[in-house]
Formats: structure tokens, sequence, C-alpha cells
């Protein structure tokens, strides 16, 4: 009696031991929500006008092994393609400007993420003949850290390379493609007002 009375103690002393521990292995810590993560825009900043008909945006870059750009929340080559639709603007009667994406990766180095950016804007006339260009090439690298998730680390290196990019971009077009640029016109000089002379007594 007293053994068997024993066995059932420990039966059930080990279902209550199991059920414990598959409530607590169950219990799980609050999931955070899903990361949220703004458009990159720049319809804030100085618009480009360019005395052409069109633009026309290529990327020509072709990922490699190890890309991460895929991953990006926004990839680098959309960012640029949204640049373009921001501040290019076409405001000529002919010809064409293409603004060509050669580089837009980021990369794995060691302990930190490092991506680059590399575009060339070409004018061509309206008998397609290349009459002007301007290159532009960025980098910026970023620390791996474990208070932040990939897809932000990789957004933050995009947002850098996108800033310095709209900086050097917009300084190689006004170094080399200045003869093709349509600059504001002027806002017309206020009217000064004068008073006129009191008519003449009679």
């Amino acid at each position: 009696m007293n053994a068997r009375h024993v066995g059932r103690r420990q039966v059930g002393g080990l279902l209550l031991a199991l059920g414990l521990a598959a409530c607590g292995g169950s219990r799980q810590e609050p999931a955070t929500g899903p990361e949220n993560f703004a458009p990159l825009r720049y319809d804030y900043l100085t618009p480009l006008r360019l005395n052409v008909a069109s633009i026309e945006v290529e990327e020509r870059f072709v990922p490699g092994g190890g890309d991460l750009a895929g991953s990006d929340p926004v990839r680098p080559a959309d960012a640029i393609r949204q640049m373009a639709h921001d501040r290019l603007q076409a405001l000529g009667t002919s010809g064409r400007a293409v603004l060509l994406i050669n580089d837009a990766s980021i990369l794995r180095r060691g302990d930190s993420y490092q991506g680059s950016l590399a575009v060339e804007l070409d004018i061509y006339t309206s008998a397609n003949t290349r009459a002007a260009f301007a290159e532009a090439r960025v980098s910026a690298s970023r620390p791996i850290t474990g208070g932040e998730s990939t897809r932000r680390a990789l957004y933050g290196v995009t947002k850098q390379l996108m800033d310095a990019l709209n900086v050097e971009l917009e300084y190689q077009m006004r170094r080399s493609l200045r003869d093709w640029l349509v600059e504001e016109p002027a806002a017309p000089a206020p009217v000064q007002q004068q008073a006129l002379p009191p008519p003449p007594r009679v």
C-alpha cells in the first residue's frame, strides 16, 4: 500500500511539474510590431531643371554575390529613381537626359555595412548625340550592432548614401552641365509706389 501510494504521489508531482514547465515554455516576450520605414523623398530640395524634352532612368547595375540591397526596405536603386523623379525636371523642347545607375550596392565587410552609389547623367541632342555628361559617386558605412535589425541598418546606409548623392550630383551637374541647366527666373521687382502731388488749387 505504501509503495503504491508513494508511486502515485510521484506521478502526480511529475505531471504537475510538466504542466508548469509547459506553461512556462509557452510564455513569450510581447512581440514587437513591424518596423516602419519612412519613404525616402527629395522634393523638398532644390529642383534641377534641364533644357531637355524628357528624362529617363536606366539601371545598368547588376547585383553581385553578397549584395544586401534586396533586403533593404528601400532599394538604393529605387531611391535613386525617386530622387530623379523628385528633383530632375525637363523644361526644354528637344533632346533628352538619361540618368544611368551604375552602382547601387550594399555589402557586409567585417563588422560594418559598406554601401556605394554611382550615377551618370548624359545629355543627348535631338540627333541622339551625347552632348554633355556628369558623374557622381559616393560611399557610406555603418557599424553592425546588436541594437538594430539588419533592415534598419540597411535603411540607414541607404539614407546616408542618398544624402551624399544629392549633394554630389548637384555639384557635378552645376560644374559639368551648366549650359544645360535652366535657372529659375527671378521674381519681378516690386512696383514702387509714389505719392501723387496734390491737385492744383483753383
